[in-house]
């Protein structure tokens, strides 16, 4: 019943409450008998309760988007193997990583029902009432949270490790600390584009970070380059040689083997 709960609800999306939501539809959706579901949810708000919960675990959204982007990566890398060979065209590899994912990213969790549903729960879960359930969605969505963080940060560190490139020092940051501020970035931009279009629509003919290439930029590719290139510089301990270049072949034949398994509570985007 959870699952049917959550199917229609990612289909019309959240409401400030779930009235929209029919308990009858949901039973007869999900295939079980009225009687089994009364005795497991006696109220109506108890099933509600434990619906809040389900969706606070985000697991949907993160895995849809995960496969695609990964895909991305690895045809583009691939495309241009011979990049990796001087420090100038890995740096345009990944302004052009940079620019492509985060376009598609933010495409996908714009457009994304599941997406809207996760983030309306982030901005109103705390209009619930004090109280058990408050805590239990709270819990839920700082573990989801846990989820994406851990798996963008993964996926950052994997590709400064597969370009030559590092944290800079000075800063005292990990990739955590990447992760949330590019997360953070991203949907931003998202809860914005809702009333303010163009954001998602515009696009920029520029050369943002040196490549020597004016190219067609988004408004969150170039959000998120700015911060990735705050804390992102090439790594002067990097030698690109054959033993180098056979290692990156193989970071790139590992990318999506677990690059994006979090767990099974909360395992985004993007």
């Amino acid at each position: 019943m959870l699952a049917a709960a959550v199917d229609r609800v990612n289909a019309d999306g959240l409401t400030v409450s779930l009235e929209h939501i029919s308990l009858e539809d949901v039973i007869r959706d999900a295939g079980v008998s009225r009687s089994a579901a009364y005795r497991r949810w006696p109220y109506k708000d108890l099933f509600f309760s434990d619906l809040l919960k389900e969706l606070a675990t985000a697991t949907t959204p993160a895995e849809i988007g995960a496969r695609a982007s990964i895909g991305m990566v690895k045809s583009l890398v691939e495309k241009h193997l011979d990049w990796l060979r001087t420090p100038e065209l890995r740096h345009r590899l990944v302004v052009e990583l940079i620019r492509d994912a985060a376009t598609h990213d933010f495409q996908f969790v714009y457009e994304s029902t599941e997406w809207r549903t996760y983030l309306a729960l982030h901005a109103t879960f705390l209009s619930l009432a004090e109280g058990e359930l408050r805590d239990d969605v709270q819990a839920a969505l700082a573990a989801a949270e846990r989820g994406f963080t851990d798996r963008i940060a993964r996926s950052w560190e994997q590709l400064a490790r597969l370009t030559g490139y590092r944290l800079k020092p000075e800063l005292n940051a990990t990739y955590e600390t990447l992760a949330r501020l590019l997360t953070a970035t991203s949907r931003g931009m998202v809860i914005l584009a809702r009333a303010t279009p163009d954001i998602a629509t515009s696009r920029i003919l520029t050369d943002p970070f040196g490549t020597g290439e004016i190219t067609e930029w988004s408004l969150p590719a170039l959000g998120l380059g700015s911060v990735a290139f705050t804390f992102l510089e090439p790594d002067p301990t990097v030698e690109w040689n054959e033993e180098r270049s056979a290692a990156a072949s193989q970071t790139l034949e590992s990318l999506g083997a677990g690059m994006f398994d979090t767990g099974s509570s909360g395992s985004h985007g993007s």
